[in-house]
């Protein structure tokens, strides 16, 4: 007769690339929680502080920390070896970088084939789900309304780079990582999945939040830079299209488990401004939320 241990189930395994990232934080404790062996990379396993949120999460399963870094290839073979699908999250956040070609669009391109590169190795990835933005659908320029946006829709990679205004460069690193990523896939017989998440908002494991959660918040903060980030979203695509941290990290995991390929949009609700001001007053006064002048 079988032992006990010999007849039970194998975990599924993940890896989940940058784990002190605010979605992948989430994305790792949905995994636990689902029963999932995980392993995660961070640059500095060392760095206590920012990978607190990490060893609270060691209490829900099996979760092994591993460095890794997007600059070097071969950083990530121990972290994905035996692994059954592959999570990208890990992406350069230098937005205002003063070398955005080289340490934001180069690095990410590069970083993710990387990833990529371990995942062919390992031998066992069933699947890759990478996560990108709509930012990589809508920086484009639109003339007229009723413009409708969809899967197949790209920034404007050409136009972008021309005015090189705002935060040019994040729209064209995740149009370039998802093109490099689509080709490195096919050319290796990689499964790939693309989730391009919009506006995401909520609350996650990792505190240390860099995205576009303090832009949101800025109406709260008073944060004129922050709110000029949210101004500038709005301008581009004519509203503010949210989406839930908990639904990106569940469609992640839906992306994975079920036959599937290509690209994804995930947003929730467009919204604006405006709204949102006027909804955050009324729910927090003592925050003298600004309604007049949006």
């Amino acid at each position: 007769m079988a032992s006990a241990a010999a007849g039970e189930e194998r975990k599924k395994t993940a890896c989940v690339t940058g784990g002190n990232g605010y979605i992948a934080s989430l994305l790792i404790k949905m995994l636990l929680e689902e029963g999932y062996a995980v392993k995660t990379t961070v640059r500095h396993p060392e760095d206590k502080e920012s990978n607190s949120h990490l060893e609270d999460l060691q209490k829900l399963g099996s979760l092994e920390v591993f460095r890794a870094d997007l600059s070097e290839e071969g950083s990530y073979d121990d972290a994905v070896a035996g692994c059954d699908y592959a999570f990208l999250l890990a992406a350069p956040v230098n937005y205002t970088s003063k070398n955005p070609e080289t340490e934001l669009i180069e690095l990410g391109v590069q970083g993710t084939l990387n990833v990529m590169r371990s995942c062919v190795k390992a031998g066992t990835v069933k699947r890759v789900v990478l996560t990108s933005s709509t930012a990589a659908v809508s920086s484009r320029p639109l003339e007229g309304n009723g413009n409708v946006l969809g899967e197949d829709s790209w920034s404007d990679v050409d136009y972008l780079t021309a005015k090189r205004t705002g935060l040019w460069a994040y729209p064209v690193s995740k149009v370039l990582i998802e093109r490099a990523a689509t080709e490195f896939a096919a050319e290796n017989g990689v499964s790939l999945v693309t989730l391009c998440p919009s506006v995401t908002v909520g609350e996650a494991p990792d505190r240390q939040v860099y995205t576009t959660v303090p832009a949101i918040l800025s109406l709260l903060s008073g944060d004129e830079e922050e709110l000029s980030v949210l101004k500038g979203i709005e301008r581009a695509s004519g509203s503010v299209p949210l989406v839930h941290v908990e639904d990106v990290c569940r469609a992640d995991i839906f992306a994975a488990e079920t036959a599937a390929d290509g690209r994804y949009i995930v947003n929730g609700l467009d919204t604006t401004i405006a709204d949102m001001a006027r909804f955050l007053a009324d729910k927090y006064p003592q925050y003298n939320v600004d309604t007049n002048n949006l």
